[in-house]
């Protein structure tokens, strides 16, 4: 636990068996469950996880590739079933030791003290970002950061950065059924939490960039900038409602 409030990370794995345990072995003591959510790897992911031989980890498996918004929305009702708190928090790792767990205090605290609804990691802040990060990513980041910010009318510096923590008031208030399964989930839960008028900020996050693979293609990014245009058209009312405004909960 962390300051009272029960911490679980989900993580999100798509053929990381170079890299899992790496990722599971760092994990803060804070943490209290670890959401393994293999999203049918064609590798040793699943058995690297389950040989970490931490009782923290509970490994899932999608029978079938449904992407890595999927997974996370499978791990976000796995945590929603073993939290009670509103102010518990359900915080995304990806498996692919991108992340830094060092920061993974900074990224939930705001959270398990009750500040704000939503955090995110902001790479871009990172001071030895430019050295870091591949150019190309970069550039990306910045200019789909843009587009989200102006699309749901909340400023985000790092749209695309999967390191995440939110509340379990606000996730058991979003319509996870709606939300995308593959690249562009991060915009499309930014449209969802910022119409449902939740409280989103950023922690500086470290991005670490070793023998991990991209799977970003130039059609992931195709789609993401339609999610966002989606996003920009249901914020300026044009009548298009999506799922989760016509079924839409209180929070």
């Amino acid at each position: 636990m962390l300051m009272g409030g029960t911490v679980v990370v989900v993580v999100p794995a798509l053929d990381e068996a170079p890299r899992i345990a790496r990722v599971l072995n760092s994990m803060p003591r804070f943490v209290d469950d670890i959401v393994v959510v293999d999203d049918a790897s064609r590798d040793a992911t699943v058995e690297r996880a389950r040989s970490v031989g931490d009782p923290r980890v509970v490994v899932l498996c999608h029978a079938e590739r449904l992407g890595v918004g999927a997974a996370i929305t499978t791990g976000y009702r796995y945590a929603l079933g073993i939290t009670r708190a509103p102010n518990d928090a359900l915080a995304v790792m990806a498996g692919d030791a991108q992340m830094d767990p060092r920061d993974l205090e900074r990224v939930v605290t705001p959270v398990v003290r009750g500040h704000v609804a939503y955090v995110k990691g902001n790479r871009f802040a990172w001071r030895g970002v430019t050295r870091t990060m591949p150019f190309e990513r970069w550039a990306v980041g910045q200019i789909l950061s843009w587009l989200t910010s102006r699309a749901i009318g909340v400023t985000v510096h790092d749209s695309q950065c999967g390191y995440t923590a939110v509340s379990r008031r606000a996730c058991e208030g979003l319509d996870l059924d709606a939300l995308w399964p593959g690249y562009g989930y991060p915009n499309d839960l930014l449209a969802q939490l910022a119409q449902r008028g939740e409280s989103i900020a950023e922690v500086v996050v470290r991005p670490i960039y070793a023998d991990e693979v991209s799977r970003l293609q130039p059609r992931h990014v195709v789609t993401i900038v339609s999610l966002v245009a989606r996003a920009w058209v249901a914020r300026h009312g044009s009548g298009i409602a999506r799922p989760w405004q016509r079924s839409s909960r209180s929070t």
